[in-house]
């Protein structure tokens, strides 16, 4: 007989590109040294068999009612989730260390152990490490089943045994198959497992939460492909000098992508913020010059956060331009926009732009804002408390609108704001009572508001 040889193929950890031989640079994402060796197992040395017939159904007769969801506890994570728990889905957690992954899991499973099956398996903490948390949190212990295993084969066998309706495998890097001999955390083998465990949760109807390591930067880590398979991944991104956390939504295949959900970290675990407009905007009681709230929108709700900047004169040659929370490439364009179409020169100052409460503005909607706030700090005048603020500024100077904006215009209003400055495409049709809105076309209006 003829011996089987193991296929070997390379794998860009970035983009998930597959390479026949090694290579330093990535072809198509550009990354350098991200491909790394992936062994496929044994091939097959004779033709395959004939798959059978599978039965194919309708699109519109497809009962929608068979797949509920449930509650996953806390109304922040169904938020993120897009409603709650999907059964058969598998979701893919992840960020810092200490951020509180574990902590929200944990809690979670406790919870929902009252009324349906629950395994959680720990392959980085102990059993009493995990049972002095959940003491140390007050959280019923009497219905969650733990194990502490890091072979998959096992993890397998004991959930097809207990058959769980949430299973927790936290983390997936730990996690090693004995058909592979690669390493734990190896491309081979966080693919491998993955793809095991979510054949488990598809068959069974099981809810898969894996929890991943991230990055530097603070991207997931392993293989790109990885979050291809799942069907959702969430990041709960933290502050060094903070004690919210923010769990924000990359890919859902059953809900709205970029949905925030807000915690409190407390000495009962995470606990959700309900109105977390209210805690972005714990403002100083006189207005200061800088400060800018403006009205951006995550997910399906519009959220009020406050934006600072400070404009200083320069000792450098290269004057600095700092940016947290918001992207520097657009600070720096709004910057040039701000020159060109505003008649305000500050080419010799250092700028810095910060969102309050560690908050990461994705959307455009900010851009109005923080101009506003940038000019604020330059001239030493303090902006109305009762302003709020939304647009985007294009680079002709022109202010776009947004979406939403009835609905972010209500949220502020529903928080004592009595004047706006939108985009003039964004003037409700209908007044919001108690609040004067300002419509502007172009960035000069809007300065001289």
């Amino acid at each position: 007989m003829a011996k089987t040889k193991n296929k070997t193929a390379f794998v860009c950890n970035d983009c998930g590109s597959e390479y026949a031989k090694w290579q330093g640079r990535c072809a198509d994402c550009g990354a350098w040294n991200s491909i790394v060796e992936f062994r496929l197992g044994p091939a097959g040395a004779g033709p395959q068999p004939v798959g059978k017939l599978a039965d194919a159904q309708v699109l519109g007769d497809i009962d929608l009612l068979s797949v509920p969801r449930f509650s996953a506890g806390t109304r922040e994570f169904d938020r993120v989730l897009g409603g709650g728990l999907v059964p058969g889905s598998a979701i893919l957690i992840g960020g810092n260390p200490g951020a509180g992954k574990s902590t929200l899991l944990l809690q979670t499973l406790c919870h929902l152990a009252k009324t349906r099956s629950a395994l959680y398996v720990t392959g980085e903490e102990s059993l009493q490490q995990v049972a002095m948390r959940a003491q140390r949190l007050g959280l019923p212990t009497d219905k969650l089943r733990l194990m502490a295993e890091t072979h998959l084969q096992t993890i397998v066998a004991s959930a097809q045994n207990l058959a769980p309706q949430v299973l927790v495998v936290d983390s997936i890097q730990v996690v090693r198959s004995e058909e592979l001999s690669a390493a734990p955390g190896s491309v081979s083998q966080v693919r491998e497992c993955a793809a095991v465990l979510l054949d488990f949760a598809k068959q069974t109807g099981s809810v898969l939460f894996l929890v991943g390591h991230v990055t530097k930067d603070g991207s997931l880590a392993g293989p790109k492909v990885l979050e291809h398979m799942i069907d959702c991944s969430i990041l709960l991104e933290d502050t060094a000098d903070s004690r919210f956390r923010t769990l924000r939504g990359q890919k859902n295949r059953y809900g709205a992508v970029n949905e925030l959900g807000v915690f409190a970290m407390t000495g009962q675990g995470l606990k959700e913020v309900k109105n977390p407009s209210a805690i972005f905007l714990n403002r100083a009681g006189e207005p200061a010059s800088g400060s800018a709230v403006m009205a951006v929108w995550e997910g399906t709700r519009p959220l009020l956060v406050e934006i600072q900047a400070l404009v200083d004169e320069s000792q450098l040659h290269n004057p600095r331009r700092v940016a947290v929370g918001v992207e520097a490439n657009r600070l720096n364009m709004l910057l040039a926009v701000l020159h060109r179409h505003g008649g305000l020169q500050v080419g010799d100052q250092d700028v810095f732009a910060n969102v309050v409460g560690g908050v990461k503005v994705l959307e455009t909607g900010a851009d109005l804002a923080l101009l506003l706030a940038i000019v604020s700090s330059f001239r030493d005048r303090a902006l109305p408390s009762d302003l709020v603020i939304f647009g985007e500024v294009g680079l002709s100077g022109e202010i776009r609108p947004v979406p939403s904006g009835q609905e972010r215009l209500q949220e502020a209003a529903k928080h004592g704001f009595t004047r706006a400055i939108v985009p003039r495409a964004n003037l409700p049709k209908k007044s919001v009572a108690g609040m004067q809105v300002t419509g502007v076309t172009c960035l000069r209006e809007a300065l001289d508001f």
